[in-house]
């Protein structure tokens, strides 16, 4: 298949591409649904469950820039449809888990497959689509993530409650082998650069085993305590590891991580403002729920349909936001995003304060209007600004700016909030909710001035 794909093509290429992404989403925000009933089903306790989710953040992240990497010098599609396989195989085996140790590990398992989809899919596309259709294509893909959250929570209660959580895995199977057989046939095959340049495995393991202990650190450090020697140690580590890592990268001649490409002011900015954003996303995913439930009363039901409005907001709007930048360019509608953002926040603040339900949910359209209009020029941007041979090392960039965000985003918002029920106890709740929100406003007015300055 020489030559630039077909229109067709490139939109069985999106679709693909987009049932990969819907799975990957659905399944993480299914699985840490049913989180009460595996620790229950499998006789084990809280703190052991919780590595079910634990351990596939940490994979997922760890991996995705080495993952990334890999598809530039062996070719995108092979590592896509390794990813494929892996997770397909592994959510069959998750199933199968006869015990909660065996669940973690078979979930780390899932991870290594999961990064390899992450790290691959922006690559595919913007591989595939012009540069004047990329933010569309990037937009539908971001559609589809926020399409596979908002409906993971629901479904994934259901078919637990109808079928059993092991079928929560098994539904990954049949969804993972029609869009790993549309992959085959679809996706261009593309020779990667393994002829020319090595790959960088002590830069891999620097760059892993340095993340791990960072997201471990944000993770843990509201439950064992910010000043904690387990949380300091783990800080400590972190940071030499990954200092380590920049040092040695300077030094190669094929890096894992061409750090040429924060020379480019447009990739640089777009790493930042993607970085702050989800911040200030998983600042609220971790907050608003205790407002809703323990603040309001709300039982986990009315409080996951209040917290819909977001996502849903974030669905829609993703792929227009897209449309529109590749009509006026990426800077506008990203800019534009991160203040609507930082104004929705604003609001939420406010409406935490206040008796109306009707409030905090538009408040919270608002915060999905602000990362939807973002999202998807921001991403353009970013890949766009990488070279062709640096595509895979970009969306592993990316998505790690998103992984981290998150985990600091909770880590954030979790190291607020715990300080003002500390001195407070819960009448402290709102306040230590608002003053959350109040500093991912600012962060989110930060990534605006980080946003315009590409």
């Amino acid at each position: 298949m020489n030559g630039p794909p077909s229109a067709d093509r490139r939109r069985w290429v999106l679709l693909t591409v987009g049932i990969g992404t819907f799975m990957s989403a659905l399944d993480g925000s299914a699985v840490n649904t049913v989180l009460p009933l595996l620790r229950r089903e499998l006789h084990t306790s809280v703190a052991g469950i919780e590595w079910v989710a634990t351990v596939y953040l940490l994979v997922v992240s760890g991996l995705l820039l080495p993952f990334g990497r890999a598809g530039d010098l062996y070719g995108q599609k092979r590592v896509y449809l390794l990813g494929f396989a892996l997770f397909v195989a592994a959510s069959a085996l998750c199933g199968l888990a006869p015990s909660a140790p065996a669940l973690v590990a078979l979930r780390g398992l899932q991870g290594v497959g999961a990064a390899m989809l992450f790290a691959s899919a922006p690559a595919i596309l913007t591989r595939t689509f012009p540069a004047a259709r990329r933010g569309r294509a990037l937009g539908v893909q971001g559609m589809m993530t926020y399409l596979g959250l908002t409906t993971g929570p629901a479904l994934g209660g259901w078919i637990a409650h109808t079928f059993g959580w092991r079928w929560v895995f098994y539904i990954n199977v049949p969804i993972g082998l029609l869009a790993a057989t549309l992959a085959a046939r679809l996706i261009r095959e593309e020779r990667g650069a393994a002829t020319r340049e090595p790959f960088d495995l002590a830069g891999g393991a620097l760059f892993l085993a340095g993340l791990v202990a960072l997201l471990v650190a944000l993770n843990q450090g509201h439950a064992w305590g910010w000043t904690a020697p387990a949380t300091l140690g783990l800080a400590t580590t972190a940071a030499a590891l990954l200092a380590t890592f920049v040092a040695v990268e300077r030094r190669r001649a094929s890096p894992m991580l061409d750090l040429a490409l924060f020379r480019d002011r447009t990739f640089a900015a777009s790493a930042l403002s993607a970085y702050l954003n989800y911040v200030c996303v998983y600042g609220v995913v971790f907050t608003i729920p205790f407002l809703l439930v323990q603040g309001r009363g709300l039982d986990t039901r009315h409080a996951g349909l209040v917290l819909t409005a977001q996502p849903l907001v974030m669905a829609a709007v993703a792929p227009l936001s897209g449309a529109l930048s590749d009509r006026v360019g990426t800077r506008p509608p990203a800019t534009a995003g991160m203040l609507v953002l930082a104004a929705g926040l604003l609001l939420l603040a406010r409406a935490a304060a206040g008796p109306s339900l009707a409030a905090v949910a538009a408040a919270l359209a608002v915060v999905g209007l602000g990362v939807g209009t973002f999202v998807s020029p921001n991403n353009s941007a970013l890949m766009g600004a990488a070279p062709r041979a640096r595509q895979g090392t970009a969306a592993g960039v990316l998505a790690t700016a998103r992984n981290v965000g998150m985990a600091s985003g909770i880590g954030l918002a979790g190291a607020i909030l715990t300080t003002y029920l500390a001195r407070g106890g819960t009448q402290a709740l709102v306040p230590g909710v608002q003053a959350s929100l109040y500093v991912a406003a600012a962060l989110a007015a930060l990534g605006a001035f980080a946003s315009w300055l590409r």
